[in-house]
């Protein structure tokens, strides 16, 4: 895949990008002004990719047309045959994080993170796993400098949980995390088990990205105002103008009704203020209902056949079968060592997300 064309619009877009944000009354807009800061941080860091890139390519063509000209068997072809190795590697690593630009980022990679991880198949190792599984995330979570918060857990009798939600703030979390969703399998001798036999547990893993706050926008037309005198005991003043102001939000038919203040304009201000809070509410309950069916069918039933990955401790592996991926270090993968399981899936799906796009 020639990448020079996709660094050159990486470079032409920054340009653009660094012009608008130069322009006041961009930040007019707030939530534009950190769509453009957060492209532009994108692009910067892609562009600076992209340099390193070209000047990689362009000490492999020396270092290769150096070997060209020198005796196989000389100190300088010896190393330059190192040079090109080293090179080769660092070719390979630059490109897949161009590459990775290529693809269109999805917004949800830079939200944080809600895990939440339920006992599955087994009794009490279940819950025992899924106490394991929680450290093994916060130690990595901790590792990376993400930020760990428990907000709600059902403790299990033996030490384990039978659920545990927690939430995960950081750079980038759902963009490494998000692959964790799936029965996890484990096998091993549990603690509970006199006779030494092998026992097969599950525990579910859902990673859900954490819903931001909206702000509710709300035009003009959108809206049926009407103004009415105050009902009430007199005397005050309250009953006897047009104060009193209603409000008919045409898209969704919320009605709002204010008459507290003597000032129209007041009761208006506030009515406004109780409708965007209900807009509000009723978007983060449809969000919510949307990342509940997420839940559901990343998850599945916890059943064993479902396993995404599975914990073998007698073997000390770990292997994730979505990328028939094995790794013989599952003691320092369970205390968080993650990111060599978590670096292949990332650019399984970048392979996938290139295929789509060339397609």
């Amino acid at each position: 895949m020639d990448l020079r064309p996709h660094i050159e619009k990486f470079a032409r877009r920054l340009t653009e990008v660094e012009a608008a944000l130069s322009d006041p009354s961009v930040f007019n807009n707030k939530q534009r002004a950190q769509e453009l800061s957060r492209e532009y941080a994108r692009l910067k860091e892609l562009v600076a990719l992209g340099g390193e890139y070209l000047k990689t390519i362009a000490h492999l063509d020396e270092n290769r047309l150096l070997l060209k000209g020198e005796p196989e068997d000389s100190e300088m072809a010896q190393l330059a045959r190192e040079e090109i190795a080293r090179l080769e590697a660092e070719e390979k690593r630059l490109a897949t994080e161009v590459q990775r630009g290529v693809v269109p980022p999805d917004p949800t990679d830079s939200r944080n993170t809600i895990i939440e991880i339920r006992a599955g198949a087994g009794g009490s190792e279940s819950a025992l796993f899924a106490a394991d599984l929680y450290r093994m995330y916060t130690h990595y979570a901790e590792a990376r400098g993400w930020k760990v918060e428990t907000m709600d857990s059902s403790p299990s009798d033996l030490g384990g949980f039978k659920e545990v939600i927690f939430g995960v703030t950081g750079t980038e979390v759902y963009k490494r995390l998000k692959h964790e969703s799936g029965v996890h399998r484990v096998q091993r001798v549990p603690a509970t088990e006199a006779q030494g036999r092998v026992h097969t547990s599950t525990a579910t893993v859902a990673v859900l990205p954490e819903a931001e706050e909206v702000d509710i926008a709300i035009k003009p037309e959108e809206l049926e105002i009407t103004v009415c005198r105050a009902s009430g005991p007199g005397g005050q003043g309250v009953n006897t103008t047009d104060s009193a102001v209603q409000i008919l939000h045409k898209p969704s038919g919320l009605i709002v009704r204010c008459a507290d203040q003597r000032s129209q304009q007041k009761n208006k201000a506030r009515a406004l203020t109780v409708l965007r809070s209900r807009l509000l509410e009723q978007k983060i309950a449809e969000e919510n209902a949307k990342y509940a069916a997420q839940r559901k069918a990343q998850v599945g039933t916890g059943e064993r056949s479902e396993k995404i990955r599975t914990y073998n401790f007698p073997q000390n592996r770990v292997t994730d079968h979505r990328i028939e991926l094995t790794l013989y270090n599952l003691m320092n993968f369970i205390e968080g060592d993650l990111d060599p399981m978590i670096e292949p899936l990332m650019a399984h799906e970048l392979e996938e997300k290139l295929a789509a796009v060339k397609a």
